[in-house]
């Protein structure tokens, strides 16, 4: 193989790693943000936020897409998987998070449970 070939198929094979780096990284994090970032931010968003109950969930995030699971307490839920009437806990903790830039949507995986002396 002459020099010049060998030159050519190096900048060919340059390119190709180039490109496939370039796709891997951007696979790895649609939003520009890392998952590990992303959910540290989203984490310490809840427990800063005076209106949701941080401490009883667990936050998932991959690909941008944040699954927040857990048992929530509440007093008018009566149960039901999601209480209803505005200003709901799951409307909080999903306003609270897509506030957050990286953060692609928000998945729900909460279990509602009637307060102590409280509910229906």
């Amino acid at each position: 193989m002459s020099l010049r070939s060998r030159n050519r198929a190096s900048k060919f094979y340059l390119a190709l790693a180039i490109s496939f780096g370039a796709a891997a990284a951007f696979s790895a994090c649609a939003s520009g943000v890392p998952d590990e970032l992303l959910q540290e931010r989203v984490e310490a968003a809840l427990a800063a936020a005076s209106d949701v109950p941080a401490d009883a969930l667990s936050v998932v995030v991959m690909d941008g897409i944040v699954t927040i699971s857990g048992s929530v307490v509440c007093q008018e839920c009566g149960g039901r998987r999601t209480p209803g009437g505005s200003g709901t806990v799951q409307q909080s903790l999903g306003a609270v998070v897509r506030a957050i830039p990286g953060v692609e949507s928000v998945e729900f995986e909460l279990e509602y449970e009637p307060s102590p002396g409280g509910g229906r």
